[in-house]
Parts: structure tokens; sequence; C-alpha cells
């Protein structure tokens, strides 16, 4: 087994057409280069190494040199060329080489002579089947067995300590001879399980004289009572024939499976998406007046980085957009105005444009999106009439918006022709919506004025702690709302912190993390840690005072053996203690609270010990879980009724109050008021319909319980009472 990473989302139980994604297990060991420990189940140290030469070669990954240290363990050293990210160059090696395969199991088997697909849980039920019916032979062979060995060895103990075989000595023929053993065997023939065969009588006569001479009654009935108690748990077995198979596979693993332990991983993690791992080997080039793209036009504008699994989105001045995947050189149509990469499913990248309808001669303002298109397709973003002509455009990657400044022709009857146009006023609606009207009157030019912030609402996150990714499909803890400059702040349980922007390239390593959030610099970390020195427990708490992004940064003691027990960046940060104090091996559970401990210090401080006495564990308080009611609060909350202590009364009052009655009549009356009471304690199960207890019966009911009160009770027992009716005891 060579270990590493496997997803089974995809194994459908092995049968035809599910896979099995395995993967390498890849460290980050410092921003320049990376470390594979474990290699995929089916690669080599040698196959793993080429495929990613070969992808270097290709351009698709940029290495610098690859180091084979393998020894007794697995190891190899990956060295990134300048300025590649650590957490991309992993998605890429798992993208472009042999990092991560595909296995297809496709399970054929053999059934009735015909070959057949099966799932492996119908393979593992037919085997098992199989099996069972295979040990219930065998112990009903082990069965016949032992009642053999016992009724031969019950006959030979009846032959010799009954002294049979004397009878047989004046007997003249052999015939006569078996005919007296036969005689002799009679009065116990009723207790053996079967009838006494001619060959059990040829087969006692066999029995030496040195045998009969040396014969131990003793050792007899011992091994009698062995064979009888095995036996017995044979019956046992085959009476309880599941049992004993899993009590079988069992001692199979026991003395099969040691050092034969499962090496890879089972987890769940993303396909890599090769267009957004992908090095920029290329440069995109345009030819804006000849409407040519791509990267062999060295000679023309330079645009941007790209990779060769691109798209371009081309708009042209005549209201058309068209995309296309990126080549050496591409026509995309004449006079370009704007090229760049495009990204399927992108719906924060807005379009800001202004065109002139060649129809109706006006101006309309329109912002767009395009998530989706098909490939070589052109659109029209302009009404799709002759002459129409693109006036302004911009291509806004987080929704941006700007002011522009409008200028109409000077033959214009306008009596303003130059005006300012807000996009922020705008909608964002589909690249077929027409726009809004801006002017009637011919437009000369369209300038930018002033820059706006998006108009977009904050990208909203969540982190699938399997895969370590952020995500906005929902999948995993929600993290927060992001936009603009918004940061993440990730703490490792090594003591690590590292703030990193919100790209969902980004990767945290699951088992090593503890904790991501949106970060905020105004937010207090308090953290327990263990000294790997001193092995006591500490406390500290802090503000993130650093500024780098993408570097860890320890706050916890360095020593062999540090770890961080707990953080967190709560308001309310309580962790609950078990504590040995003094010499007694008694264990007591505290609750502290870490702001009672230290104040807030800076990140490098070291931080007080958490408790003097002995700390043996430490879990975060649960959070109560939510009753429908605020802390404190009781079924009061829908009607305040004061009492005459300044206490409220609950259903403990009223069970209290209920075992004090002292009359019939009141034990009567009592469980129907309350029971009044408890429907109005839970307004959760019906949380439209307005209280049960009117304000006027609360009343009442509180002075139920109020140590002066005197009422006189004087209404007959036979008076049925409704909600709303005041009922006067006397206690």
């Amino acid at each position: 087994q060579t270990g590493g990473i496997a997803d089974f989302s995809e194994y459908d139980q092995g049968y035809r057409g599910g896979k099995i994604k395995v993967r390498a297990k890849i460290e980050i060991v410092d921003k320049k280069s990376l470390v594979i420990k474990e290699i995929p189940y089916g690669t080599t140290t040698s196959s793993l190494m080429d495929s990613i030469v070969k992808a270097s070669e290709k351009g698709k990954i940029k290495v610098k040199q690859v180091v084979d240290n393998t020894a007794k363990d697995v190891e190899i050293m990956i060295y990134l060329q300048p300025g590649i990210s650590p957490e991309i160059a992993i998605d890429a090696l798992y993208a472009f080489t042999d990092c991560e395969v595909s296995i297809s199991p496709n399970a054929c088997v053999i059934v009735a002579d015909k070959p057949q697909f099966m799932k492996v849980n119908e393979i593992l039920k037919y085997n098992t089947d199989q099996t069972v019916k295979l040990l219930k032979k065998e112990l009903e062979i082990r069965k016949g067995e032992l009642m053999e060995k016992i009724l031969f060895s019950s006959l030979e103990k009846i032959f010799i300590e009954n002294r049979i075989y004397r009878q047989i000595e004046e007997c003249e023929t052999f015939e006569e001879v078996i005919s007296t053993t036969d005689k002799g065997l009679k009065p116990y023939k009723k207790q053996f399980y079967r009838e006494i065969t001619r060959d059990d009588i040829l087969r006692l006569l066999e029995i030496r004289i040195k045998r009969i001479s040396k014969y131990d009654s003793f050792k007899a009935n011992e091994m009698l009572r062995d064979l009888e108690k095995e036996l017995k748990e044979v019956l046992h077995n085959l009476k309880h024939l599941t049992d004993y198979a899993i009590s079988y596979y069992q001692n199979l693993l026991d003395k099969f499976g040691k050092g034969r332990e499962r090496k890879t991983e089972i987890r769940s993690f993303q396909s890599v998406t090769a267009t957004e791992v992908i090095a920029n080997n290329q440069k995109l080039y345009v030819n804006r007046e000849d409407g040519f793209i791509g990267w062999g036009l060295k000679k023309d504008t330079f645009i941007c980085d790209c990779s060769e699994l691109d798209d371009v989105i081309v708009i042209r001045r005549d209201g058309k957009a068209l995309v296309s995947r990126i080549s050496e050189k591409v026509f995309m149509g004449k006079d370009i105005l704007h090229v760049g990469i495009w990204k399927k499913g992108d719906e924060r990248m807005v379009y800001n444009m202004i065109y002139s309808d060649g129809k109706s001669g006006k101006s309309f303002a329109k912002r767009f999106a395009m998530p989706a298109i098909i490939r070589d397709k052109e659109y029209n973003l302009d009404q799709g009439n002759p002459n129409s002509r693109v006036q302004y455009l911009s291509a806004n990657p987080n929704g941006e918006a700007e002011v522009v400044e409008v200028k109409l022709s000077q033959s214009s009857t306008a009596r303003k022709k130059v005006f300012d146009f807000d996009f922020s006023e705008l909608e964002i609606k589909g690249r077929g919506a027409r726009g809004n009207t801006i002017t009637k009157y011919p437009v000369r030019k369209v300038d930018f004025k002033e820059a706006k912030g998006t108009t977009l609402s904050g990208l909203d996150l969540w982190f699938d702690e399997a895969s370590g990714r952020l995500n906005k499909d929902k999948r995993g803890k929600h993290v927060g709302k992001f936009d603009g400059d918004d940061q993440i702040l990730a703490i490792t349980k090594s003591g690590n912190y590292k703030i990193t922007s919100y790209d969902l390239n980004n990767r945290y390593e699951p088992e090593k993390t503890i904790l991501v959030e949106k970060f905020n610099p105004k937010k207090v970390i308090s953290a327990v840690y263990i000294d790997g020195e001193s092995k006591q427990y500490y406390v500290k708490r802090f503000q993130i005072e650093t500024t780098t992004n993408d570097k860890e940064f320890g706050f916890i003691s360095e020593g062999i053996g540090s770890r961080l027990e707990y953080v967190t960046t709560s308001d309310t940060a309580e962790v609950e203690v078990e504590l040995v104090k003094g010499k007694g091996k008694d264990k007591e559970t505290e609750v502290v609270n870490l702001e009672d401990i230290i104040d807030v210090k800076g990140w490098k401080a070291l931080g007080n010990r958490l408790s003097q006495h002995k700390v043996v564990k430490v879990k975060p308080v649960e959070d109560p879980e939510d009753s429908g009611l605020e802390e404190g609060d009781d079924e009061n909350e829908l009607v305040e009724s004061p009492s005459p202590k300044g206490k409220t009364t609950g259903s403990k009052d009223a069970e209290s109050s209920k075992k004090k009655s002292e009359t019939d009549r009141e034990e009567a009356s009592q469980p129907s008021l309350f029971g009044e009471t408890k429907r109005a304690e839970s307004p959760k199960s019906s949380p439209k319909k307005p209280p049960l207890v009117p304000k006027k019966q609360a009343v009442a009911q509180a002075s139920l319980f109020g140590e002066k009160e005197s009422v006189n009770s004087s209404k007959p027992e036979s008076k049925a009472f409704t909600v709303g009716d005041s009922i006067e005891l006397d206690l």
C-alpha cells in the first residue's frame, strides 16, 4: 500500500461507471517548496516525478526542480519558481500530474456461468452467504465426528469395564463371538443415538489385550467429558450460526490483519478545475483595428498573462460580443473595444455600456453580466439595428459603477449639451436588455469622470472542513459576507495564525486548521494552550497586530510538544476545566471565564497559567439549546404578574402548591388551572396564536402563592371553572 488520500463519493459501491479519486499527500514546506510524503495507489516515485516534469515542460505548472529523497519513507521535494502560490501549485499538481489518479473498479464476476457486473456490497453478501453455508457444513461434519467418537468411547468403556471380553473366551466360532458381544451390549443400547452395528462390534474386538490391561477409567472419563464439551460448543455454534460466522471473520482479521492496515486516508475533496489552476504560460495580445487576438501577436498590444486553456471575450464597437478559446491567432472582428479573459459562471463581472441605437437615434445605458455563453457565437448587446454604435464601455470585476460625462453633438437642439450620468442608478440585467434612455439627441463623446464602489452585495462564503476550501455552494460552515479588502483569519492546531485573501483557490489543511473565519482586527482572540516544556496549561488574549498576508505567525511557546487546545474570537470565552486539587485523585469540573484570568496583551506574550492545580482536560462550554425563551425567562414572558415577594409563578411552584393542597376540592380544581398555565408556558408550539392565559387570570393565579393572602372559599364545588374566572381558595 502506498497511502495517500482517497475520495469515494463517486464510488457507487464499485458498480460499472463508478470511480475512486486517489491523491498524493502534499505538504507545504515554505513559500518556495512542497514535499510529497505519500503517493497514490498504482503509481511509483519515478512515474510521479516524470508526470511532474512533463507538466512543467508544457508550462502547465511552473516548477524549478524536483528532487527524490525517498529512502525508507517517500519524500519528493518540489521547488517552485518565484512568485508561484504554493496552494495553487498543489491544485495544479492534482490537475495535471499523477498526484491525482482515477480508479474505476468495474467489478465483473461469474455468476451461474455468466459474466455479470455487480456492486461490491452484492458480491460481499453473496460470498458471505456462501461462507456461512460452508461453515454450517463444517460444523455438521464435526458434529458427526464427535458423536461417533463419543459413541465408540462409550462402547469401549462398557466393553472393558463390564468385562464383556471375558464372555467370549469359551466361544468356538467367530459368529458366536459377535453374538455374545452383542448380547453383552444389549442393556446399554438405548443410551446411544443410533443402533450398534456389526462394524462397531468388529472394531471392539480389534482392541488389543495390552490396551485392555492398561485401560485407565479416569482418563477415559476425562476424554469423554472433553468430547461432550466440544460437541456442546458445536451445537451452540450451529444454533447461533451468524455469531459464529462473525467470530470466524474476526479471527481472520486478528490473525492476518496485523501489518496490513489501510494506509490510504478516506476523505472527501473537491475536484480541481484545470482552467483555474493552470499556470499562465502564455501572453494575450490584441490588434484592435484588424480584429485579431492571440499569443502570437507579439508586436501588437499586450493585454494580460493567460494560459492555453482560457476563453477570451471580445466586445466590438458595433455592439457585438464574442467568446472564443485562445490560440496563437484568432480573428474576432474589427474595431475591438474590450478584450479580456472570460470565466464561466462569474456573475460579479459587470459591464457598463452606453450605446446609440441606429434606428431611433436615441442613446441607452445598461449594466449587464455574461455568466454563460455559447463559444464562438455572436451576441447583440444593443437592439441589433444596423449602424448602432457603442459610445462607452467598462468591465468591472466586482460590479463597480462610475460617473461618466456625456457630451452631445454641437448641432443638437438640446439646451444642456454636457451632463453627468451615474451608472450606480441602474440595475444589473441580462445582456439582451435594451437599457435606460439617457438622451434622444446625438452623442458626440462619453468620458469617464469619477469612480464609485461596487453595487453588488457582499459575497457569501462557506468553509468546507472536509476539503479545506472556501466555496459559494453553501457547503460547510458559513464564514460571512466578503467585499473589497476583506480577509480571512486561519488558526492552526500548532498555534499559528495566518491572514489571507478570500480567494476560492486558497486551501487550508483540514487536519491542521482549527479555526477559519472572517478577519476582524478589533476582535480579541482567546486561546488555551499547553506549554511543551512545563506541560502546563496557559491562557492568553490578544489582538492581531501584523498586517502581512499569507505568512504564519506563531503565538504560543515554541517548545517541543506545545499545542493549541482551544481558541475563539467570541466575546464571552468560557471553558470547562477538569482539575485535580491537592494530593487526592478525585477530579473536579469548573467553568472558567478566560477574561477573569488575563487581560488583553500582545500576541507575543506568554500568557497566564490556567489554574494553580493540575489540569487534566479542557473543553469548550457547550451552548445551551434554544428553548424559545431568553435566558432567565419562564412562562411569564407572555404575561407579567407580580407576586407578593417579587417572584414569578412557574410550573415548579404549581407542583409544590399542588402537593400542599388540603382539600379534595382544591386538588380537583388546581390541575385544571395549572393545565392552562402549562399551555401558556410554551409559546413555541403555537407562535401565531394569542396567549391562552389572560392578564386578569394570571394575576389571580399569582395570588394563590401569596403568604399573606386570605380568601374566603364560599363557592359551590359543582361550579365549572372557565378561562378568565377567578378562583378563591383558602390555603
